[in-house]
């Protein structure tokens, strides 16, 4: 077989290069370049919150590993080492919040257990064999039934369900091994120690680069505001382009309204974090949160207002494209402002500043609604089932209208307790 071969004049002597070897090379590099690519590709969809989390988590882990590693602490600190860094990894959460509210339970949970865990065994001790036996028998039956029923109480699962949890664990080993152990109290206090040592690692590393509960709930609620007026937007608008295209599908994306509709269990965790966390940036202590999932509420009955509205548009039984022409200008001038209300809200929230939404309501809609209220009432149509087509959609929308001007009052409200910069607005 034939091979090429390019010469490679230097200084001093001359280097063979075969085409193969020239082939080898190309390859080589191309595949380092996609690699770097791929690398690339992967790095620009990590989420950068969840990189910073995970890396917190890796120092935290180093640090509390130095218990064991460095002989002058392993020697004071001995085997309950482990327990800091058991702490650590069942603590350690996303959010501060979250950090906050589960190292809190523990050490309330830790101290109530190995509390009352102690007096029974020193109790039990003292009882002699068959009385130690009935005392630890009975108090683990009587703590363990009790804790385990006040887990069931939703107030008290909401927010100390893992505390209630640590407790009876506490109790029980404490009570359990305390039995046969001369020291308990000394290896209770060196257990304590220890998790406290893991506690206030994990708070310490969660303050570097903090990722708030409170400015997610905050930015997530503002930004359900935009979603729903862009859902809104579109829906009026593929009304109006189906009656002039018949052949038109509706393509209608309320992927928005959706993901409003499933965000309750995120709202209330989000803002079960958030009354735990400290002060910061513009939420300070007592900072109402309850308000935000007042205003979820709300808008979440919209969002399923929307997606019924696309399936009254999607209807067969919907009116025909001349009656709807008779209904445009209104109805577009009304979702127009519906969206632009929307948006203005979620700007007040987002910025955290007074907003007329309440006001553009009264002044830029009632006469496009008495309008298209008109309309319908003069509409002479012998169909009965495009009239009742046309009477349901503009009935959908006068209820839309009468949720955006609460949800205008809920965002007043919070405006008010949360004290809101005044922003003047030209109407």
């Amino acid at each position: 077989m034939s091979s090429n071969v390019v010469p490679v004049t230097n200084e001093e002597n001359i280097i063979i290069i075969s085409q193969h070897d020239q082939n080898k090379l190309h390859k080589t590099k191309l595949s380092f370049i996609d690699i770097v690519s791929f690398l690339k590709e992967i790095i620009a969809k990590l989420d950068i919150k969840k990189v910073i989390h995970s890396v917190k988590v890796g120092i935290a882990l180093v640090l509390v590993s130095l218990l064991y590693l460095l002989d002058p602490l392993f020697q004071k600190v001995g085997q309950n080492a482990m327990w800091a860094i058991i702490t650590v990894v069942v603590v350690f959460e996303f959010f501060i919040g979250a950090t906050l509210r589960k190292g809190i339970n523990r050490a309330i949970g830790t101290l109530l257990g190995g509390g009352l865990g102690c007096l029974a065994a020193i109790l039990a001790d003292e009882s002699g064999e068959i009385g130690g036996a009935l005392v630890v028998g009975i108090s683990v039956i009587i703590i363990g039934v009790g804790a385990t029923y006040s887990r069931l109480i939703p107030s008290v699962k909401k927010k100390y369900d893992y505390g209630v949890m640590i407790f009876i664990l506490t109790f029980s080993l404490v009570v359990v091994s305390g039995v046969r152990a001369d020291k308990i109290m000394k290896l209770a206090g060196e257990r304590l120690s220890n998790i406290g040592m893991g506690f206030a690692v994990c708070i310490f590393t969660s303050f570097i680069y903090p990722i708030w509960a409170g400015d997610e709930l905050h930015f997530s609620t503002a930004t359900k505001f935009d979603k729903l007026a862009t859902s809104i937007q579109g829906c009026l608008e593929e009304y109006f382009v189906i009656a002039n295209d018949k052949e038109k599908k509706a393509t209608i994306d309320i992927s928005g309204c959706k993901s409003v509709m499933h965000s309750k269990s995120s709202d209330e965790s989000l803002a079960n974090f958030a009354k735990w966390e400290p002060w910061h940036g513009k939420f300070g202590f007592f900072y109402p949160w309850e308000k935000y999932l007042n205003i979820g509420e709300v808008l979440r009955e919209l969002a399923a207002m929307i997606i019924s509205f696309k399936g009254c548009i999607q209807s067969v039984r919907q009116s025909s494209p001349i009656e709807r022409d008779n209904i445009r200008e209104p109805c577009e001038k009304i979702g127009l402002s519906l969206a632009t209300i929307l948006m203005e809200l979620g700007g007040s929230i987002r910025d955290m500043k007074r907003r007329r939404a309440k006001s553009l309501i009264t002044q830029c809609m009632r006469e496009e609604l008495s309008l298209l209220v008109n309309l319908d009432n003069n509409n002479n149509s012998t169909d009965n089932e495009s009239t009742l087509g046309l009477a349901s959609f503009i009935f959908q929308i006068l209820e839309m209208v009468d949720k955006v001007e609460l949800l205008a009052t809920k965002v007043e409200e919070l405006g008010e307790i949360a004290h809101f910069h005044n922003k003047k607005l030209d109407v």
